[in-house]
């Protein structure tokens, strides 16, 4: 099943299969690999997070609450002299579902504050007999991934799984137009990925966590593997400055996955997308 890396890249709008990523997505032949010079690496202004900010879901499958996923932000050394966050993604699954299906996953980035692009992603998988360790190390400086003891060519600015989700949430969606598109690459194993990630509009949604305005996205999958089009993977963001992911739904062959936003803490505040 893979819940928590299912989960994580819905939510991440960079949707693929573990067994065969090429399913789900393209693979981007036409890299141009480029050197960017220390103090010309991008700046992006954002209030949407910072360290501190933890995010807490109710994560359900097919119908059966089956664990627990989180986000936290938490400071990092910084690198180049750059400021860093160590963002780290959990899923586990609840002792209901876990004599069913056992679930320890655990991701992290260590994300330029100032960029919001990657310098490492590291990847601890754990879910029923199955086992997976993944790392990456992003040379950003010279166009380069190292990972499985081997370098491969990455465009400006690529990203990782957590890395990309964060840079959706500093994306400026208050002029998107229903229907207007966006692409986004990331790297994983060894090949860099493109997507579109499709505006949907807004909608007001209640979920534990309070009644919010929200906007809502899709990731726009690919026949082919566990997530062929067997529905449609929606994600819904506040509607405001702080873009707090509030809901993910996707069905995939297996049954469906949904996770509603529980709690929060240490977010910027004011939310001013939450109702009440």
């Amino acid at each position: 099943m893979r819940l928590a890396q299912n989960l994580l890249l819905v939510m991440a709008l960079l949707v693929y299969s573990n067994a065969s990523a090429q399913d789900t997505t393209e693979a981007v032949s036409d890299i141009t690999r480029r050197s960017i010079p220390l103090n010309s690496l991008r700046s992006i202004p954002q209030s949407a997070f910072t360290v501190g900010e933890h995010l807490i879901f109710d994560v359900g499958f097919s119908f059966i609450t089956a664990g627990e996923a989180s986000f936290e932000i938490f400071g990092a050394d910084s690198i180049h002299g750059r400021e860093c966050y160590r963002i780290v993604f959990t899923v586990k699954s609840v002792p209901s579902f876990s004599w069913i299906y056992k679930v320890e996953d655990r991701y992290e980035t260590v994300l330029d504050a100032k960029g919001i692009f990657p310098w490492k992603f590291i990847q601890h998988v754990r879910e029923g007999g199955y086992r997976h360790d993944f790392t990456a190390e992003f040379d950003q400086l010279h166009g380069l991934a190292r990972a499985n003891n081997k370098s491969y060519p990455i465009p400006p600015y690529v990203h990782d799984v957590v890395s990309a989700f964060y840079y959706v949430r500093t994306m400026d969606f208050s002029k998107s137009r229903v229907g207007q598109r966006y692409l986004l690459r990331n790297f994983f194993k060894d090949t860099t990925y493109q997507l579109a990630v499709k505006f949907l509009g807004r909608q007001q949604l209640s979920v534990d966590a309070g009644l919010f305005n929200t906007i809502i996205v899709e990731p726009l999958i690919q026949e082919g593997g566990l997530f062929k089009s067997n529905g449609r993977v929606i994600l819904w963001l506040t509607d405001d400055e702080r873009r707090i992911p509030v809901k993910v739904s996707t069905k995939v062959v297996v049954g469906s996955i949904d996770a509603e936003l529980r709690e929060y803490h240490g977010v910027i505040l004011p939310i001013n997308a939450k109702v009440k």
